[in-house]
């Protein structure tokens, strides 16, 4: 069991690209202790990486986050009292604190030129030698150092190792993390154009913002004895280090890519904004996540977010072997989530997708009668957000917008052009004679019309449904019919019947 008292956590990515489910995995699981724990959950931003810096990725991951719910306590948009938390506002902390490695022996000025480094490895290559700065530039003199300075050679500030001796590093999911001090070989620290390196950095600020927990991505297992000598040489302590399980993909063969991938001929997504887009609700996804490398409950698959904070007490609990992210489980938690909206909500979630899929205005859809009469007959069908457009886009064309498929999808099981042709012809004239144009009117007319014209109810209600939607998958018909009003039926199965009367009439090719 960890340590219960109030946990400071960060999630502190580089605004480099998009964010990425395994990303969004990490920051939750960070969100979850703190909460826990009645902690802070910390939102920084580390750019040193200047040369890949992408503005538009830091306004992508900020709005992963919110979609998902994790709230941050203290940010570069909020401030806190342990900022800024964008790591270039930080740079004259940095370069005091490598001046005290520096004076304390622990950090050194490196002169070699990039083709030098060249030329070294090559040397090493060729000799079969591990591969690797050769610390040449650690033990020069004072004279020496003030020589290559004369020259205007440019410098980088290098760590300097221990060279004897074992580095350990305890890891609350992996136990301990063990190497040879001497083989981190004086990595550089300072860049030569001053910025630091994510290693100084990211030692530096979770120092200095009190981090007490770092749960992050096992792809930065190589660098834990690297952070523990840091600390070290500085004589702070190392907060708790957790290294999360590498996420799949769904074969279970290949790490998640940061790209669409395809797997067993489906494409599957990767970045967050991909989900978002694709119509995947915040909840059904943080219900998914928490349970990628963690388990709430054997025995349960659906819980709420209040009973996901409440259990995730245990840093030690969580899985560390990789796990494939079962996708088909998101599509079906996310239908889960989509049928347990009220329908009233369900429609609020949806206008921004049809806006977009059927180019509609979303003001008009927020008080579109027309889908909150469709809403509750589709929500059973959807699994995705973005589902709903092939359902009802027929309600918010003209009913001259309204394609046809072969004319053969009007005529019902045992039914012929002829006997369809009649079948539409009496449920026209049932319509306009319908004193009330309600789903339980149309629905007693025709299936008394159905039982007397002597045609099933199924056959005798398949043109109807081609007429008005064009389609023959839909909602329920007479829910339809309401939808759109008894003119617009009526323009769009008058239509219909014309097509149809135009297929019957045409003579059959001879052999």
């Amino acid at each position: 069991m960890t340590n219960q008292q109030p946990a400071r956590v960060r999630f502190a990515p580089s605004p480099t690209g998009y964010l990425h489910l395994g990303g969004l995995r990490t920051a939750l699981f960070n969100w979850l202790y703190a909460r826990h724990t009645g902690g802070q959950f910390i939102l920084r931003i580390e750019d040193t990486d200047q040369n890949r810096y992408n503005p538009e990725s830091l306004d992508d991951i900020m709005r992963g986050l919110r979609w998902l719910g994790l709230d941050w306590d203290e940010g570069p948009d909020i401030g806190g009292p342990y900022g800024p938390y964008v790591q270039t506002e930080r740079q004259a902390l940095y370069h005091d604190y490598i001046d005290k490695l520096i004076a304390s022996g622990h950090a050194y000025k490196c002169y070699v030129t990039s083709e030098e480094l060249d030329a070294m490895r090559e040397e090493q290559r060729a000799k079969g030698q591990p591969m690797g700065y050769d610390r040449r530039h650690r033990w020069l003199s004072d004279e020496q150092r003030a020589e290559l300075e004369a020259t205007g050679r440019s410098h980088v500030v290098r760590f300097a190792a221990p060279l004897e001796g074992v580095t350990r590093v305890h890891d609350l999911i992996r136990g301990d993390i063990e190497i040879e001090s001497a083989s981190i070989l004086d990595p550089v620290l300072i860049k030569s154009d001053g910025i630091p390196t994510y290693h100084f950095a990211n030692v530096i600020d979770d120092h200095f913002m009190e981090i007490t927990h770092i749960l992050r991505a096992d792809e930065w297992i190589s660098s834990a004895p690297l952070h523990k000598q840091l600390y070290d040489a500085f004589g702070w302590e190392m907060p708790a280090l957790a290294h999360l399980p590498v996420i799949l993909d769904p074969s279970g063969k290949g790490k998640m890519s940061k790209r669409k991938k395809i797997v067993d001929g489906k494409e599957y997504l990767a970045l967050t904004h991909e989900f978002i887009e694709a119509g995947y609700l915040p909840d059904a996804m943080f219900n998914f996540l928490t349970n990628v490398g963690w388990n709430f409950d054997p025995e349960r698959e659906i819980f709420a977010r209040a009973e996901a904070i409440e259990r995730f007490n245990d840093i030690s609990s969580i899985n560390p072997k990789p796990a494939a992210l079962p996708y088909d489980k998101l599509e079906w938690l996310n239908g889960v989530y989509i049928r347990a909206l009220s329908t009233t909500e369900l429609h609020q979630q949806l206008i921004p997708f049809l806006a977009k899929q059927l180019d509609l205005d979303e003001a008009e859809l927020a008080h579109s009668e027309t889908l909150s009469e469709l809403v509750p007959h589709i929500q059973e069908r959807l699994k995705l957000l973005t589902d709903a457009a092939p359902f009802i886009d027929w309600a918010f064309q003209t009913a001259d917008q309204i394609t046809y498929p072969d004319p053969n999808a009007f005529i019902g099981r045992k039914m012929d052009a002829a006997g369809t042709v009649a079948v539409l012809e009496a449920g026209i004239t049932l319509i306009e004679g319908l004193s009330a144009f309600t789903v339980t009117a149309l629905e007693k007319a025709f299936r008394d019309k159905s039982e007397a014209m002597q045609v099933k109810v199924g056959p005798f209600l398949t043109p109807f449904r081609v007429a008005l939607t064009g389609k023959t998958v839909a909602p329920p018909l007479f829910e339809s019919m309401v939808a759109i009003g008894r003119e617009e039926t009526l323009t769009r199965l008058r239509n219909g019947l014309r097509v149809l009367k135009s297929y019957a009439a045409t003579p059959v090719p001879t052999a």
